[in-house]
């Protein structure tokens, strides 16, 4: 009994601390409540302002325009990440001329807007109308449609190029290493090794710029694609009623909220063996 050590004596909780209401915490709150206000005001002028007849005429429309878009954006991406693996290597290549060649690439892709990348694809090139038909290429490049999925191709590979070369260098060296110690081959230890660590690396950039994509995606309407803004256009064009606009703005962030939380069950699922 003598060797029992005595208990430390329970404490009291530690108060709570109450933060200060400062200046940059009371314009931080009345912003707030504008931004409540406006949304209610928002809300409030769609419901009063409802027209089923419109809602009836132009829906249909809306729903074409959005698989567009969807369709548009969908095949970029795909034939993007394609054109972006070859992209990745030959940024990292040793070869100044391939290197040179791909960081030209990425370098006027990423730098310049893609409505200007558009216009030259679809105005440029219809100046080059005699050597396109020569080589049967102006059936390709006469459409707008086929004119605004070349220009999301070219301008999200070089993103996704820049995605994947830097989610490849941020491997560990030792990854390599021990694949070769082993007596694995460099293409099995990148298909094997690299690329699935690379992959969930690029996970998240790769989620963020199909979000910028799909947003981006909007330009099309200016070259008559009827996509969903095209569609906009198109329903506001009959009505001057601005809730045409915001109809689009809502499919908009529908769009861009389905694939974040699928991006998020996707990252989540990938990444379970990493959580502790």
């Amino acid at each position: 009994m003598a060797h029992i050590k005595e208990l430390i004596p329970a404490r009291p909780a530690p108060a709570v601390l109450h933060r200060p209401l400062t200046t940059s915490r009371v314009i931080g709150i009345g912003l707030i409540g504008i931004w409540v206000l406006l949304a209610i005001a928002l809300l409030s002028m769609m419901i009063t302002g409802w027209d089923e007849a419109k809602f009836l005429r132009y829906g249909p429309r809306y729903l074409h325009g959005l698989w567009t878009t969807i369709t548009l954006v969908s095949i970029s991406v795909v034939f993007g990440a394609i054109l972006s693996l070859p992209l990745a290597f030959a940024r990292m290549s040793k070869n100044r001329f391939i290197s040179g060649f791909a960081y030209g690439y990425v370098y006027f892709f990423r730098g310049t807007p893609l409505l200007a990348q558009l216009f030259l694809i679809y105005y440029g090139l219809g100046g080059f109308r005699p050597q396109l038909e020569a080589v049967g290429l102006w059936w390709f490049f006469r459409e707008a449609w086929y004119c605004g999925l070349f220009s999301f191709i070219l301008n999200t590979a070089a993103y996704q190029a820049e995605i994947l070369r830097g989610a490849i260098e941020s491997v560990p060296r030792g990854q390599h290493e021990g694949a070769a110690s082993l007596g694995l081959s460099k293409a099995i230890t990148f298909r094997k090794v690299v690329l699935p660590q690379a992959l969930i690396v690029a996970l998240r950039p790769y989620g963020n710029e199909i979000i910028l994509l799909i947003k981006g995606s909007a330009v099309v309407a200016i070259i008559t694609v009827y996509d969903l803004m095209g569609e906009t256009r198109y329903a506001f064009s009959r009505t001057f009623d601005y809730q045409t606009y915001l109809w689009a703005a809502i499919f908009y962030l529908a769009m861009v909220e389905a694939l974040r939380h699928l991006w998020a069950y996707l990252e989540a699922r990938l990444t379970r063996h990493l959580k502790r």
